[in-house]
């Protein structure tokens, strides 16, 4: 009896604390607004860029997830993607690029969803993943996590992600995408705000007359 009560008080490891936060974050998510550091490493020539700007999710509907980036510098562009199409607009140039991500779209969908509405169950069918860890970040402390791809296509890409889930919201904070080659991807995401008033029109790029369309892949 006392060794069943025992078991009964035991603490829930920490991974499952962390997956249970992201399970509640996602019941109902619907969007968010933030915004965002990216910090890319170059591993050959030991070299890091920074860029600064606003992201703006948007899901009307289940594993319908749009998305607009606006890189405020040092160089302002901004980046679309809905439909399975990136849109990349550079207004210096007047110039959007668009991309057809076809077959890729769902390895797209794979990353785009780390933290972000997605539940548990979803992110275990795609990656193994582990806990290694607790830091505290700006907006407090958050649980570290390890994502390695099951599909050996993904590891082409990624090597593994580390996600760092808030532990007072559940929701994603930070993101690192480590590749192949060493190189690496860190965004931070900050002035969260969760399911604010949103329409499709919330993340379409604005583009003014006269912009040229280029499509590289063609």
């Amino acid at each position: 009896m006392l060794a069943l009560v025992g078991a009964q008080v035991l603490p829930a490891a920490p991974l499952d604390d962390a997956l249970a936060r992201l399970d509640k974050a996602a019941l109902g998510f619907k969007g968010l607004t933030a915004s965002i550091k990216k910090i890319s490493y170059t591993a050959i020539i030991k070299e890091s860029t920074e860029e600064y700007g606003k992201m703006s999710l948007y899901r009307p509907k289940a594993k319908d997830l749009r998305m607009l980036v606006e890189f405020e510098k040092p160089e302002v562009r901004a980046v679309s993607f809905q439909n399975r199409k990136i849109q990349i607009f550079y207004p210096k140039l007047m110039t959007v690029q668009e991309y057809d991500l076809g077959k890729q779209a769902s390895l797209v969908d794979q990353f785009l969803l780390l933290g972000f509405g997605t539940s548990s169950r979803d992110l275990l069918q795609s990656y193994d993943i582990k806990w290694t860890g607790e830091d505290v970040l700006p907006g407090g402390k958050a649980d570290r996590l390890e994502l390695a791809p099951k599909s050996e296509e993904a590891r082409k890409s990624v090597k593994r992600i580390e996600i760092w889930i808030s532990q007072s919201d559940g929701v994603t904070v930070q993101q690192k995408v480590h590749q192949p080659s060493k190189d690496y991807v860190l965004i931070s995401y900050t002035d969260t705000k969760l399911n604010p008033a949103m329409t499709e029109d919330s993340v379409k790029l604005k583009l003014p007359k006269g912009v040229k369309k280029e499509t590289p892949q063609k």
